[in-house]
C-alpha cells in the first residue's frame, strides 16, 4: 500500500511529497523526495504496538537546517575522502571540502540536499517508490554525468528493501548509502547504549584523528570492535582506546564477511526492553557503525531533543576514502557499466 501526500514546498519552489509504504505486518515507512529522506519508520514491538524507530525532524525546514543527515540518501560518495582529493586514470580531481579539511557524504550539496523525481510501483512482492535524478558532470567536483535510481520497497515480511542503480557517461566514483539513525526503543530510552549489536565481521579499518581510515585492516579479536557475538553497545564504548577516543565512540567501517553475490547478513540489532529487532543484509563489502557521538541536543523532532548517542547508524557501503587506498574494494564506475547495490532492513520482535 502506498499513500502519497504533500509534505512542503521545497527551497527551489518544487513540491516535496511524502510517500508512505506499509505492510500487513505493521511496518510503515515514510520517505520524501527531498534527499530521498526516510522521515519515519514505525515498527511493532513484542506486543505488536508500533513505535517510531528512527530519529527525524518535524518539518522540511528542520532537515534543511540540520547536518545530521537524518534518514538521508548520501552520495555521490558516502563517508569521507581525505582532502577531497583522488585520482582516476591518472587525472587528479578536487571535491568540495565540507568537514574540516575533508570531503564528507558528497559535499556541501550532496544527494541528501537535492530534489528527486518519484514513481510509485506496485507489486505482489511489496509496493515501492523509485526516486531518480541526474547528477551533472562536475557536481561537487565529481567527474561524469551520473544517472541514479533508488528504490524503497516494503515487503510482506516487514522488510525495507533498498535498491541502488547508477550509470555514468565517464569514469567516476560511486558509493551510496542510507543514513537513518535507529532507536529501537522508540524514544523510551535516552540513548542506545543498552541496545545489543552483532556485526558479522572479523576485521575493521582503523582511523586517524580526523576519522579517515589509515589504510590498515585490523582484526577485531581482543578489541572493543569485536561484535561477532551480540554485545551491549555501551559495554566498551568508553574504553581507554585511541581508536574510540578519535571520534568519541564508534564511527568506523567494518570489513564484512564475504559470501555469494546476493544479500548476506551484516548486522543484528535488538532492544531488550521493547523486543524490537533489526537485521541488516547487504551486497556491500563494508558497514559503518556510528554511535551518534556528535548528537548534542540541538537537533530536535517529535517532542525530543536528540542528545548524545540518542540514535545509531548502520550504513552499508564501499570503504571510506576507498579511491585513495589500493587495498580497499574498488568504487569506480565506468561507461557501459551499471552500479547495483541492495540493502535490506528486516524488522522483527523477540
Amino acid at each position: 500500500m502506498i499513500q502519497r501526500a504533500w509534505f512542503a514546498d521545497g527551497p527551489d519552489g518544487r513540491a516535496v511529497e511524502a510517500f508512505t509504504l506499509s505492510s500487513d505486518g505493521g511496518l510503515r515507512v515514510t520517505a520524501i523526495n527531498h534527499g530521498c529522506i526516510i522521515t519515519s519508520i514505525l515498527a511493532p514491538d513484542r506486543q505488536g504496538v508500533p513505535g517510531e524507530v528512527v530519529l527525524g525532524h518535524d518539518d522540511l525546514e528542520g532537515y534543511l537546517r540540520s547536518k545530521t543527515y537524518f534518514g538521508a540518501l548520501v552520495g555521490r560518495y558516502a563517508n569521507r575522502i581525505r582532502g577531497g582529493r583522488f585520482s582516476l586514470d591518472g587525472v587528479p580531481y578536487q571535491l568540495t571540502i565540507n568537514e574540516g579539511r575533508h570531503h564528507l557524504h558528497g559535499g556541501t550539496c550532496g544527494f541528501d540536499s537535492r530534489w528527486w523525481s518519484a514513481e510509485e510501483v506496485r507489486s505482489a512482492q511489496g509496493d515501492a517508490v523509485v526516486f531518480s535524478r541526474t547528477s551533472p558532470d562536475g557536481e561537487e567536483g565529481y567527474p561524469g554525468t551520473l544517472k541514479v535510481r533508488v528504490a524503497y520497497q516494503v515487503t510482506p515480511a516487514n522488510e525495507l528493501r533498498i535498491g541502488y542503480e547508477a550509470a555514468a557517461d565517464a569514469a567516476t566514483i560511486v558509493n551510496l548509502t542510507q543514513h537513518s539513525y535507529f532507536d529501537l526503543s522508540a524514544g523510551r530510552a535516552r540513548d542506545v547504549l543498552d541496545h545489543l549489536l552483532a556485526i558479522h565481521a572479523e576485521a575493521f579499518t582503523p582511523i586517524d584523528a580526523d576519522g579517515i581510515p589509515t589504510g590498515e585492516i585490523q582484526i577485531v579479536q581482543g578489541t572493543p570492535f569485536d561484535f561477532r557475538e551480540p554485545r551491549r553497545i555501551g559495554e566498551r564504548i568508553d574504553a581507554p582506546v585511541e581508536q574510540l577516543a578519535h571520534v568519541g565512540g564508534y564511527d568506523h567501517n567494518w570489513v564484512l564477511r564475504p559470501g555469494g553475490t546476493g544479500v548476506r547478513l551484516a548486522a543484528m540489532l535488538a532492544d531488550p526492553e521493547s523486543g524490537r529487532t533489526l537485521e541488516v543484509l547487504t551486497t556491500e563489502p563494508g558497514l559503518q557503525f556510528y554511535s551518534g557521538n556528535k548528537l548534542d541536543g540541538r537537533a530536535r523532532g517529535r517532542g525530543r531533543q536528540y542528545g548524545f548517542r540518542a540514535g545509531l547508524c548502520l550504513e552499508t557501503q564501499r570503504f571510506p576514502n576507498g579511491p585513495n587506498e589500493p587495498r580497499f574494494p574498488p568504487a569506480i564506475l565506468r561507461p557501459g557499466e551499471l552500479f547495483r547495490s541492495t540493502t535490506v532492513f528486516r524488522f522483527g520482535a523477540l
